[in-house]
């Protein structure tokens, strides 16, 4: 039970609360101006032990404010004697805790509860108004808040960034607080990040790494500049992976605006909901980028197919990459203490959840290396050498896969732009019909419906078939990355998992057979964009290669 304080050890509290929209409202209640009216009141009402608190930038709908926590607290502890206001709204603007407040928790804890100039004083009782000015309050909080959604609305759809601060690795320019620019300290260890992702690094280890190299978290590092974060934690190394997890996540990295990723179900509850990726609005290009699109991508399809350590901690650069050739499922690794790294294998992890399903599929981890390898020099080899006959070959083969596939498409799309015209031509047509009377009203209204929910079902189709079929002809700008990156590694010698996920799309593997008492295993390696791709016999590319050579060399005496 509470110890009860004597009555002159008891405090009055001056409370005053300004949040942000009361500012952009213009209201003259500032905390000087507060606190002057607060003590002057006090003073002259004879008001006991005054002692002024404060909440700057607090909403009146939350209630977790700083402040006024504290002095709930004391309040618990028998301390309060008295709570002064100026006015009602700045002890909050939420009817139904602010009633509760008056009506059972200061009543419980024997606090007077005081507002000057609402003329509330729960010494006298309380009126039978102050619900209803509660309820105005709310009110006038909803207001705001709506007023401030729609003004960040605008903002959003203009391409305005709507996040208070740039992400790690950026910074507001002095002459435009809503440009970007690259914090280039920041920026070296998002780039970091990026690259030991790219290397196999999953976001906890890349966060123990960064701990033990005492890489200063982004909240330490901003800090450090001078930018108002909030206290210390007192561990400025204490990287976790959610954070790790956070930035890799992040398109803005690539040089992209991205608005309205969140949303508050109410304006009492300031707890941010995640949207749906395609309810994102994104403006490309908008500043400069820290991480090339490539690399992103690549990074976010190495998130999606997650390699897992296993027990012992070892893990493959193919992990996540091998798949069953009969029932489609994930090859997993094994590779524990009792064995050398050398017999590390693959197996259908169907097959060893259940035998009956299907078979195991082993493989060893060294041979999908030396596959792998001998694949990707050749097919390097291949296009340094024939660049152009390979491209041409490519978008050929690409012709025969998806042209059929892009006529169906575009047929649909057609189809589906002029249904959602003939609808509205429809609807016109029964209205006229109703107001001459070859239609009844219930008709009439049955019909509508019904063309109305068709027509939105194909407006909301549309733009995911033309997304659709903007995929599907991007292929020739996928194509010339592809081959600009091929150009780029001019002598592979051994496999990185950098060169491995970023050239290699999955490798399908089919059981083993044994043909004359030899084993023999099918093992088809499909590429990132050109898919399933066979390199010429030996014979044939030696063939072509000294012709080439030939032609190049007539070439050359010609112009001598």
């Amino acid at each position: 039970m509470k110890k009860k304080q004597p009555n002159e050890q008891r405090i009055t509290v001056l409370y005053a609360r300004l949040s942000r929209d009361d500012e952009k409202e213009g209201i003259s209640g500032s905390i000087q101006n507060q606190k002057a009216i607060l003590e002057k009141f006090a003073a002259d009402n004879h008001l006991p032990n005054p002692r002024f608190m404060f909440d700057d930038g607090y909403s009146g709908v939350t209630f977790t404010r700083p402040a006024f926590m504290e002095i709930m607290d004391l309040a618990e502890q028998g301390l309060v004697a008295n709570l002064v206001v100026k006015d009602h709204s700045r002890l909050g603007r939420n009817r139904l805790v602010v009633g509760q407040l008056l009506e059972e928790d200061f009543v419980r804890l024997n606090v007077r509860y005081i507002a000057i100039m609402d003329n509330i004083d729960t010494a006298n009782g309380v009126s039978d108004i102050v619900p209803m000015q509660d309820l105005f309050n709310e009110w006038h909080a909803k207001n705001t808040s709506d007023k401030v959604r729609r003004v960040m609305q605008s903002r959003g759809n203009a391409g305005i960034p709507l996040t208070t601060n740039p992400p790690y690795g950026y910074t507001k320019a002095l002459e435009d607080k809503n440009r970007w620019i690259v914090d280039e300290p920041a920026a070296v260890i998002v780039r970091r990040i990026f690259q030991m992702c790219v290397s196999g690094l999953g976001p906890t280890q890349i966060a123990k790494k960064l701990k033990a190299e005492q890489v200063p978290t982004p909240t330490e590092y901003w800090r450090s500049i001078g930018k108002k974060c909030g206290p210390g934690t007192g561990r400025p190394f204490n990287w976790c992976s959610r954070t790790v997890a956070e930035i890799l996540d992040r398109q803005e990295y690539v040089g992209d605006t991205v608005n309205f990723r969140s949303f508050s179900q109410s304006f009492k509850q300031k707890k941010r909901l995640d949207k749906p990726q395609e309810e994102w609005k994104i403006f490309p290009d908008t500043h400069p980028a820290i991480i090339d699109r490539e690399t992103f991508a690549l990074v976010q399809n190495l998130r999606q197919h997650r390699r897992r350590p296993t027990r012992t901690g070892a893990m493959s650069m193919f992990s996540g990459l091998l798949y069953c050739a009969d029932c489609g499922s994930k090859l997993g690794y094994s590779a524990t203490n009792n064995y050398k790294r050398e017999q590390a294998f693959f197996f259908c992890s169907a097959y060893r959840s259940n035998s009956d399903v299907c078979s195991a599929h082993y493989i060893r981890e060294k041979v999908i290396e030396e596959l792998v390898l001998e694949g990707l020099q050749r097919l390097l080899w291949y296009i340094q050498v024939y660049e152009k006959r390979f491209a041409q070959e490519q978008m050929e083969r690409f012709g025969l896969q998806e042209k059929k596939a892009l006529t169906a498409k575009r047929r649909e799309l057609d189809k589906a732009k002029v249904r959602v015209v003939e609808i509205d031509q429809l609807i016109q047509k029964s209205y006229e019909d109703m107001t001459k009377g070859l239609l009844t009203e219930e008709r009439f209204a049955t019909l509508t419906v019904s063309l109305e929910t068709e027509q939105k079902q194909l407006k909301a189709a549309i733009p995911e078939m033309e997304a659709s079929l903007d995929a599907t002809t991007d292929k020739a700008a996928d194509l010339q990355r592809f081959i600009e990156r091929a150009r780029q590694v001019t002598r592979l010698t051994e496999l990185t998992p950098e060169i491995v996920h970023e050239f290699i799309d999955k490798i399908v593997v089919s059981k083993s057979e044994r043909v004359d008492g030899k084993r023999y295993q099918r093992v088809d390696i499909h590429y990132n964009t050109i898919g399933l791709w066979t390199a010429p016999e030996p014979e044939t590319l030696e063939r072509e290669y000294l012709a080439y050579y030939n032609s190049m060399q007539k070439r050359r005496k010609k112009t001598a």
